[in-house]
């Protein structure tokens, strides 16, 4: 396993970037496309969840990031609502919402693994090492 040394690095942000491009994707023709509210929220909960990861890694500090990795994971609840809604109207097919769906749900479980991996990690942070001379 290598270091991580920035938020790319981190597989949840590898997964919410993949999730992002694929709810883009699905929005880019059809009925779906016409509908530029429900377009803005779909980009911007998808948007949402890569950028608290990033956010929240950017800080240095454990406490701050478990707060933002909530905050990304309240945003794939966000995208699984959206996508059912999709769905529900006839926006996206019922495969498509399925894999979207179960995309956002296996993010939203791995953004859980790491949050109780940073809680019982005895590293609080980068901003907490001290760095030697």
């Amino acid at each position: 396993m290598s270091k991580v040394q920035r938020f790319e690095d981190l597989t949840i942000f590898q997964m919410a970037r993949d999730l992002c491009k694929d709810v883009y994707a699905i929005t880019k023709d059809g009925e779906f496309h016409k509908d530029t509210r429900f377009v803005q929220q779909i980009h911007a909960a998808a948007g949402s969840i890569m950028d608290n990861i990033a956010e929240g890694y950017e800080r240095d500090g454990n406490k701050e990031f478990i707060n933002f990795l909530y905050i990304a994971k309240g945003s794939c609840g966000e995208v699984r609502s959206q996508i059912i809604r999709a769905t529900d109207v006839g926006f996206i097919d019922k495969d498509t919402a399925k894999k979207l769906y179960n995309d956002s749900l296996n993010l939203s479980k791995a953004i859980s693994k790491f949050i109780t991996s940073l809680k019982g990690s005895s590293i609080t942070g980068l901003k907490h090492l001290k760095l030697e001379s």
